[in-house]
């Protein structure tokens, strides 16, 4: 496997890899088409640039909203009828999945990258994709960390820093985020 396949595995990836300059080598691309789709004028120009950042064609009915930023880009997958509102952030090397109908409010954060506890191992990154199941609504400033999957039709309260998988028909809340209520 190259270190694509490996990073979308999930687990280790040590920062002297031989080949994690091609990683970096995406980073770096990516690092110059968001300046173009933060400056964008209009949702079109948005759609077009984060087209070129993730490698698929965004669907014409899904919407996102600038600022918007992510460090690689490649390993994002968007479904159809998605909204992303302004200021979200997608740390994405490890692998985002977000399914038709998902509405995204302002300053989520998806996080797929953490790092090793053994400061010897630090630098090193650990990936865990992120799903997110169709008609999921997660709610401004929440944090989704790696490895969670977001069940169908569920609710993330604003605010909430989800550690662990939400079931469908679900709202959860808090920090960390436990269930509220079904729907």
């Amino acid at each position: 496997m190259d270190i694509f396949e490996r990073m979308l595995a999930g687990g280790i990836i040590p920062n002297d890899d031989p080949e994690i300059g091609n990683a970096w080598e995406i980073v770096f691309q990516t690092i110059e088409l968001s300046a173009l789709l933060n400056s964008s004028k209009n949702i079109h120009q948005i759609r077009e640039v984060l087209s070129k950042i993730i490698g698929k064609q965004i669907s014409e009915n899904t919407t996102i909203f600038a600022p918007f930023y992510t460090n690689f880009g490649r390993h994002i997958q968007l479904g159809e009828n998605v909204f992303i509102n302004h200021g979200c952030s997608f740390l994405d090397m490890g692998g985002i999945t977000i399914e038709n109908d998902v509405m995204i409010g302002p300053k989520v954060n998806l996080i797929t990258e953490n790092h090793p506890v053994d400061p010897q191992k630090r630098k090193n990154l650990d990936l865990k994709s992120i799903v997110i199941k169709k008609n999921v609504w997660i709610g401004a400033g929440a944090i989704i960390l790696p490895g969670v999957t977001i069940g169908e039709n569920s609710i993330v309260a604003a605010g909430a820093v989800v550690n662990r998988d939400v079931p469908s028909n679900v709202i959860v809340g808090g920090v960390p985020a436990k269930m509220i209520k079904s729907i």
